[in-house]
């Protein structure tokens, strides 16, 4: 099992970069894909990005591709989203999540969720 913080949201002007971290809990971080997702009010919870077990492979939403990198840090049990050429469309909720058996955009094969940070981009 795993247990998942997020911080690092916050107000921010369009074109400009947050950081997302995300603490895990736990001896076997290093088994889970990892991934971030995110909810904006009224729309169903999108994936954004995720991250193999090892680092060596990943994959993003084509919204944000160019914009985001997905790393992770398993000596230190943390995965971390930087986020540049922030837009208003990118105002949401995100999530960090683990996935104990899959590399999949698919929000309902991930196991594990953190309780979210709130991310608001203005124009």
């Amino acid at each position: 099992q795993v247990q998942l913080v997020e911080s690092g949201g916050g107000l921010v002007q369009a074109g400009g970069s947050l950081r997302l971290s995300c603490a895990a809990s736990g001896r076997t971080f290093s088994s889970y894909v990892m991934g971030w997702f995110r909810q904006a009010p009224g729309k169903e919870r999108e994936f954004v990005a995720q991250i193999s077990t090892r680092g060596s492979r990943t994959s993003y939403a084509d919204s944000v591709k160019g914009r985001f990198t997905i790393s992770r840090d398993n000596a230190k049990n943390m995965l971390y989203l930087q986020m540049d050429s922030l837009k208003p469309e990118d105002t949401a909720v995100y999530y960090c999540a683990a996935s104990p058996s899959a590399y999949t955009v698919q929000a309902r094969d991930y196991n594990y969720w953190g309780q979210g940070t709130q991310v608001t981009v203005s124009s």
